[in-house]
C-alpha cells in the first residue's frame, strides 16, 4: 500500500465516521461541547509513508500532513475538538535544538492566549522523542497536560501504530485527571511521565519504557486511568524560561569505555563545549585516565566546562562514590542522579541559561 493508496482509504473511513456521528447526535440530541485540544505535528514515523505493503522499516518519515494524521485516526472526534498544526515534518534525528526552542515557545503562545484549550498533543519521532518530552517537562509553563506521542510503524504499514496512540494522547490531554502531571509520553496504551521515559527497543511497539520507576497509567477502553505521578519539579514549578532565548547553551555527551580516548574530552572543550555529560561505566564511574585528563584540563587556561556524572547503564541512580567523593568533587564532577545521559544533557543546557555557579546547578539535578 502506498502513500496515495493509504489516503484514500482514510478518506472512505472519516466519511462513514462523520455519518455515524451524525446518525447518533440525530438519535440522543444535541451533544455536549467537547474539550478542545491542539495537535501539533512535527513528522517523524507516525507520519511515515512507505513504498509497499510490508513496509516496516523502509519507508520517509514525514510524508503525511498533520491534517492527514488526524484523519487517519477519526475516533478522535468522539473526544475532542481538534486543532491542528504543521509545525515541523522531518525524522526526530534531524530535530534541532532551535527546533524544540520553537515547540516550546508555541506550546507557551497557544496555552497564554486561549484559556478554552484543553491540553496539547505532539507527534513526534521516537529516536530523540524523550529528549524533546523533557525539554518541554521543564520549559512549558502551564498545569495543562502535554502529551507526546509517535509510532514504531509508518503510517502506510499493516497494523500501523500510530492512529491508535493519537487517539489515546488525544483521549489523555483532554482530560483533567491529567493536569499537573507534567510532560507525558503515551504510546502503546502506557503513559510515561516524560522525566522517566527513554526509548528501550529499535523496532518494538513497546519500545518506552521508564526502567527504574515504571509507567504512571495505562489508556484503555474505558478509562485514562493514572496511578502515581512524579514528584520531581516540572512545568509550573520549575525556573527555565526560554521565551527570550534563541540559542542554547552548547553541551556535548562523552561515552566512557574500556581503554577510552580520553583526547575527546580536550576536543569537545575546544569546540566551545560549556558543559559536558560523562557517560560513564557502572554507576558513573569516571576512570583514572579520564580523571587524569580533567586534573590536566583544570590546569590549562581553557575555559572550564560543567561537568556532570551521568551512566551509559541505563538504570539506576549515580551518586558520589566513597572513597572518590573528594576527588570527585574537587574535579567539579556534579551527580546526574537517575536521568540517562541524552536527558542529563537537557537538563544541563538549561541549568547554564540560569548560572555557572556548580552547586546551583548541583541542587537542579537534585530537585528536577
Amino acid at each position: 500500500m502506498n502513500v496515495s493508496s493509504y489516503r484514500v482509504m482514510q478518506a472512505l473511513a472519516t466519511m462513514s465516521m462523520l455519518v455515524l456521528t451524525n446518525e447518533a447526535e440525530a438519535q440522543n440530541g444535541r451533544a455536549q461541547p467537547l474539550p478542545l485540544v491542539w495537535v501539533i505535528a512535527t513528522g517523524g514515523t507516525i507520519a511515515g509513508g512507505g513504498g509497499s505493503t510490508g513496509a516496516v522499516s523502509d519507508y520517509k518519515p514525514g510524508s503525511l500532513t498533520a491534517d492527514e494524521l488526524v484523519k487517519s485516526a477519526p475516533d478522535i472526534k468522539r473526544f475532542a475538538e481538534v486543532k491542528v498544526e504543521q509545525l515541523f515534518n522531518v525524522g526526530s534525528n534531524d530535530l534541532t535544538l532551535k527546533n524544540v526552542l520553537t515547540l516550546s515557545n508555541r506550546i507557551n503562545t497557544i496555552f497564554a492566549t486561549d484559556a478554552r484549550v484543553a491540553g496539547i498533543v505532539v507527534t513526534h519521532g521516537t529516536s530523540t522523542l524523550e529528549e524533546t518530552a523533557y525539554f518541554l517537562n521543564l520549559t512549558v509553563r502551564d498545569d495543562r497536560p502535554v502529551v507526546v506521542t509517535g509510532a514504531m510503524r509508518p503510517a502506510t504499514a499493516p497494523s500501523a501504530d500510530g492512529p491508535l496512540n493519537l487517539v489515546n494522547a488525544v483521549r489523555t490531554a483532554s482530560t483533567r485527571d491529567a493536569r499537573g502531571k507534567g510532560v507525558l509520553v503515551v504510546l502503546n496504551d502506557e503513559i510515561n511521565s516524560a522525566r522517566d521515559a527513554t526509548k528501550s527497543s529499535t523496532y518494538r511497539v513497546e519500545t518506552f519504557r521508564a526502567p527504574d520507576l515504571g509507567l504512571l497509567g495505562y489508556v484503555d477502553g474505558d478509562a485514562v486511568a493514572f496511578y502515581r505521578s512524579s514528584t520531581r519539579r516540572h512545568t509550573t514549578n520549575t525556573e527555565f524560561d526560554v521565551r527570550e532565548i534563541r540559542d542554547l547553551p552548547k553541551v556535548d555527551i562523552y561515552s566512557s569505555y574500556l581503554e577510552p580516548n580520553t583526547d575527546i574530552i580536550g576536543a569537545l572543550v575546544k569546540s566551545g563545549a560549556k558543559g559536558i555529560v560523562f557517560a560513564g561505566t557502572g554507576a558513573g564511574t569516571v576512570t583514572a585516565s579520564e580523571r587524569a585528563a580533567l586534573k590536566a584540563l583544570q590546569s590549562s587556561t581553557s575555559p572550564q566546562p560543567v561537568l556532570v556524572r551521568s551512566s551509559r547503564v541505563g538504570s539506576g541512580r549515580v551518586i558520589g562514590l566513597t572513597g572518590l567523593r573528594d576527588e570527585y568533587d574537587a574535579l567539579g564532577l556534579i551527580p546526574g542522579d537517575n536521568l540517562n545521559p541524552q536527558k542529563a544533557r537537557i537538563l544541563l543546557m538549561l541549568a547554564l541559561t540560569r548560572t555557572n555557579n556548580r552547586d546551583e546547578i548541583k541542587r537542579m539535578f537534585a530537585e528536577y
